[in-house]
């Protein structure tokens, strides 16, 4: 800003003006004031604000009135702007040195300005400019200091009312009634916190105390303004002024109300005010004062808060915890926590006694301490892995000395990482499942089912002696000659109990192999399927003369490479299977079919269909136990079908199984092999391709 020449003043005739100390205040106000905020921003340093604007709201009216006083008296100053200046700078946190400071600053500028520009005054003014100058500090000193100790006297009295540790609303009724007790134009105070839409009178002292405390009342125009602005509120007739909303205070005849907001941060929780009956104003000191009261009521609001917060938090863990701890103690498998240095942090009773120690030995130690070295290794592996990976490792099996019973103890693992709600890695979990139990007895079953895998083969082997000399009697009987018709039919039955036994202990041997000794053994040569099938045919039509069995042919080349014995072996089985399920009159249909690469047999009957649910296990060993047997039926062992899949499977072929009403039964087969000219696999479907 440009400086005004005080040459100027002398080129108007004013030359008797240039040594008055009250012109020279006036005609350089605003170089004073320039000069003046940037000494204050110096002195400040690193606390000067950003908006600087409020520093000098009261500087030019001060240096107006000043200049009054110097040049009219000092009965001119206008003390009302000192207090006001000090309340502000009260208001903003000066303490009484940074207010001294100021006015020692000014008392700087206004000197300085004087020697630059050469300015001679007139005899006395100087003087009378200093006058005015102390009385303005001693005026601002006095108030600032009279008012800092009225409210800390009164800060100590609210410090007396919180020895006890009251509640919220008494303290808050306290702190409110220690304000009324020092600023005596104060009639009623109360506290209001925003709950929704609607302030509630949380505490209430003076006028209308009984109606105003527990009031509700909407959000009114106040409010709004207070959270627009953050500042105080002052109405200069609250009885008449359509803003209150809180009827007690409009019947009570109020003249002065000054609000403050309650701020939590930038959240403003809700408000205080103060009336008064008597005076339309309050006092700087009586505002400076509620402003403390209301800064400690703010603070304890949120104090309160936070406590409930911390309260609750503190509630809800120690119920998760003890949640936790009940999971865990009921939990059917050993449960660990272990942090990012894979030490104990949790352990439940469970994995506890796995490890031989109690729970409380665990806290703090290390994997290695608490599993020893055999079963930390792997341990430690799956847990590194985790925490690096992020990822769980699951099914891990491990196995070690069994303290308890003695012998060898499993355990299946699951190892899973721990993290915050935010995902942030926090550990390593461990889920161990003891499944000793399980290995014992799956090793049981395992000896049982050897045991009577080995019987069989053992029964099966041994019974085919007796039986051959059965099946030799009663074909030498059949040729004796005089039978009547009745020993006939006796001998009949006799040679068809033999064939059947022979076929059940054929498919106990084949069954033995398959499971004790790697699979049923093929012999594989050149053969006519057409003149084997035909030949296995003719032997069973012996056995059975009643039943029609008869044989079909497609395509003229029907030769391979297959083991003949157990070519007649699939289909005897296949037709007796057949011959058992049809009809007592139907016949049993075998077709052979000359599929390029493979050769297909078909084996029909008519008569009921096979239950839909046995379909998927029809191949299955010993599932002829499983079914009801059926009136009038032979019961069997359940292992021909089986036996049929099996040496279909070392022929490189597949069974395949058709069966309804309409169509009747029929079974697939087709009969790939490498061979001399019939080689490969190829998936060949007729129209019946299940059974």
């Amino acid at each position: 800003m440009q400086e005004p020449d005080s040459r100027s003043v002398s080129e108007h005739g004013e030359d008797d003006a240039q040594g008055s100390a009250a012109t020279f205040l006036r005609v350089h106000r605003e170089v004073l004031l320039a000069e003046w905020q940037q000494a204050i921003l110096d002195h400040l340093g690193w606390k000067a604000p950003k908006h600087t604007s409020w520093l000098i709201d009261h500087l030019p009216e001060l240096l107006s009135t000043l200049a009054d006083a110097v040049e009219f008296g000092p009965e001119t100053l206008d003390q009302g702007l000192e207090l006001a200046h000090a309340s502000a700078r009260m208001e903003e946190g000066f303490d009484l040195g940074e207010v001294a400071q100021e006015y020692a600053l000014l008392r700087r500028c206004i000197l300085h300005r004087l020697e630059t520009q050469g300015t001679q005054l007139r005899k006395g003014e100087l003087t009378r400019l200093q006058d005015a100058l102390d009385r303005v500090v001693t005026l601002t000193v006095t108030f600032f200091w009279t008012t800092r100790q009225r409210i800390l006297h009164t800060l100590d009295r609210m410090a007396e009312a919180t020895l006890d540790e009251p509640d919220m609303e008494t303290l808050l009724e306290r702190l409110l009634t220690r304000l009324m007790e020092v600023a005596l134009t104060v009639d009623t105070a109360a506290v209001l916190l925003l709950e929704g839409e609607e302030l509630v009178a949380r505490a209430a002292v003076g006028l209308g105390t009984e109606q105003v405390q527990g009031a509700r009342v909407p959000v009114g125009p106040i409010v709004r303004e207070m959270a627009a602005t953050r500042q105080p509120v002052f109405i200069r007739s609250a009885a008449t002024d359509p803003r209150v909303l809180l009827e007690p205070l409009r019947r009570e005849g109020l003249r002065a109300l000054y609000g403050v907001p309650l701020m939590d941060g930038d959240r403003l929780r809700g408000m205080a005010y103060m009336g008064s009956r008597t005076a339309f104003l309050f006092s700087d000191s009586d505002t400076l004062l509620f402003h403390a009261v209301a800064q400690r009521a703010a603070a304890h609001i949120n104090q309160t808060e936070l406590h409930a917060r911390e309260h609750a938090a503190r509630h809800e863990a120690e119920r998760s915890l003890a949640l936790l701890d009940s999971f865990l103690d009921a939990a059917p498998m050993g449960i660990a926590f272990l942090d990012l240095e894979l030490r104990h942090v949790r352990v439940n009773n469970l994995l506890a006694r796995i490890n031989h120690q109690p729970v409380e030995a665990h806290l703090g130690r290390t994997l290695r301490e608490m599993a020893g070295e055999s079963l930390a290794k792997p341990i430690e592996r799956a847990m590194r892995q985790v925490l690096e990976s992020g990822a769980p490792v699951q099914d891990v099996f491990l196995e070690g000395p069994d303290a308890e019973r003695g012998g060898t103890a499993y355990w299946r693992v699951d190892y899973f990482p721990v993290r915050t709600p935010d995902g942030a890695l926090l550990g390593v979990g461990a889920a161990v499942v003891d499944i000793s139990d399980h290995k014992r007895a799956e090793a049981t079953l395992q000896q049982a089912i050897d045991f009577r895998e080995e019987l069989l083969a053992v029964l099966g082997h041994d019974l085919r002696n007796p039986l051959h000399a059965v099946s030799a009697s009663a074909f030498m009987l059949g040729r004796a000659q005089g039978l009547d018709d009745a020993s006939r039919r006796a001998v009949d039955r006799i040679r068809k109990s033999t064939s059947r036994m022979a076929r059940m202990i054929n498919d106990i041997l084949d069954f033995a192999r398959s499971r004790l000794g790697g699979g049923i053994p093929v012999n594989a040569q050149h053969v006519d399927l057409r003149e084997l099938c035909q030949g296995a045919l003719e032997e069973l039509q012996v056995t059975y003369p009643e039943r029609p069995l008869t044989l079909e042919t497609q395509g003229g080349n029907l030769e391979g490479c297959w083991d003949p014995d157990r070519v007649t072996q699939v289909l005897g089985n296949l037709v007796v299977n057949a011959l058992q399920h049809a009809g007592n009159d139907a016949p049993v249909r075998t077709t052979l079919i000359d599929a390029g690469t493979d050769v297909v047999m078909q084996v029909h009957n008519k008569g009921a269909p096979i239950p839909e649910e046995l379909l998927p296990r029809l191949f299955d060993p010993f599932k002829a136990a499983q079914v009801p047997e059926e009136p009038g039926k032979h019961r069997s062992l359940g292992l021909g079908l089986y036996i049929v899949h099996e040496i279909v499977q070392m022929h490189g072929g597949s069974v395949q199984v058709d069966s309804s009403a309409e169509r009747g039964t029929t079974t697939l087969r087709l009969f790939g092999s490498p061979g001399i000219q019939k080689s490969g696999y190829q998936d060949y479907r007729s129209e019946k391709s299940d059974f």
